[in-house]
């Protein structure tokens, strides 16, 4: 497959991880708890799915750049902001006051993700 096809794949995932995101924090932000939050199970599955299509496209990418190095430096710490995004589904759940500084947290680790995709050397 394709640099492009990953890459879109890729967005895929990202837009599908900010969509769950923004339903449940936009639930913890009226007030509501897990329990009452009928549409929980798509936004969680929402949630997984766009982890695994970030995860499996970006390696696909990776792949397709080529080169000596499979993991180079600034791979490192892109992980550690997915795999922050894949905890970050935890407090939006059970601690609804977290949800308001994640709003601007999450979003932020994300430009950083991208930075560092963007500006690698």
């Amino acid at each position: 497959m394709s640099y492009e096809f990953y890459k879109t794949l890729h967005i895929l995932g990202i837009a599908m991880l900010f969509l769950a995101f923004g339903g449940l924090a936009g639930h913890a932000l009226n007030g509501g708890t897990r329990e009452t939050n009928r549409a929980r199970g798509l936004m969680v599955a929402s949630h997984g799915l766009g982890l695994i299509l970030i995860l499996v496209a970006g390696f696909g990418m990776l792949a397709k750049m080529g080169g000596s190095n499979m993991f180079p430096g600034w791979i490192h710490p892109k992980l550690l902001i997915w795999l922050l995004m894949g905890a970050a589904i935890m407090p939006l759940q059970r601690k609804p006051s977290l949800a308001r500084p994640l709003w601007t947290i999450l979003p932020l680790l994300a430009l950083a993700a991208a930075y560092l995709a963007l500006h690698h050397s």
